[in-house]
């Protein structure tokens, strides 16, 4: 595999949420806001990209038996810190975000990419795999929580200041008819229903490449 096979591969080809399904808790919890959705991605990209380099330098120092348990003080370790981090620099985050940090720990992608990949690659083929891997993810990420708010709130605000709010532009209010429908699509059944509505666009997708290959 050719490194630039190596980056690609994490945007479709083995797209953690498209095709291996792994992961999905966060697409369905954190989901809400597209400021949840990037300020995870963030996070999740430091503890793989961190965590698939330093378990690749240390691969042949490492005894098979106990491997498991030095990968997951790894990840535990670089977990805590953008926990601390959020919680000092971005609290509001940190807030909303909530329990998902720490729960990265058992996330299975970083796991996952650690003892399928890193513990067997140099560390530069670690780190393309671990910046494809998590791009991938995001991309997907961002994608359902723009939609949800969307549809949800109908705006999108990033942090406070940036966004827009679309039912300012109509002049909707509060008790329209709209918004038993819109409010729907801030409830974890909207994400379920919509993150299989777009694994399944992506599974007939594949199938017409594979009928065309």
């Amino acid at each position: 595999m050719t490194k630039r096979d190596n980056f690609l591969k994490g945007f479709w080809k083995e797209n953690q949420i498209l095709v291996t399904m792994l992961g999905l808790c966060a697409p369905m919890a954190i989901t809400t806001k597209v400021e949840n959705a990037l300020g995870m991605s963030l996070a999740l990209m430091f503890v793989l990209i961190m965590s698939n380099v330093i378990i690749a330098a240390i691969r042949k120092i490492v005894p098979d038996e106990i491997r498991i348990p030095i990968f997951i003080v790894v990840i535990a370790t670089l977990v805590t810190l953008v926990d601390m981090l959020l919680a000092a620099y971005l609290p509001a985050l940190s807030k909303s975000l909530g329990i998902w940090i720490p729960l990265i720990v058992v996330n299975c992608i970083i796991l996952g990419r650690a003892e399928a990949f890193a513990s067997k690659n140099t560390v530069l083929d670690s780190l393309i795999d671990a910046i494809g891997i998590v791009l991938g993810y995001s991309m997907v990420l961002i994608l359902i929580s723009i939609i949800r708010e969307f549809l949800g709130t109908g705006g999108l605000t990033i942090w406070g200041n940036l966004g827009f709010n679309f039912n300012d532009l109509f002049n909707r209010t509060a008790d329209n008819r709209f918004t038993f429908f819109t409010s729907f699509f801030t409830t974890p059944p909207a994400a379920f229903i919509l993150l299989g509505c777009i694994i399944g666009v992506a599974n007939i997708i594949n199938r017409k490449k594979a009928v065309k290959q």
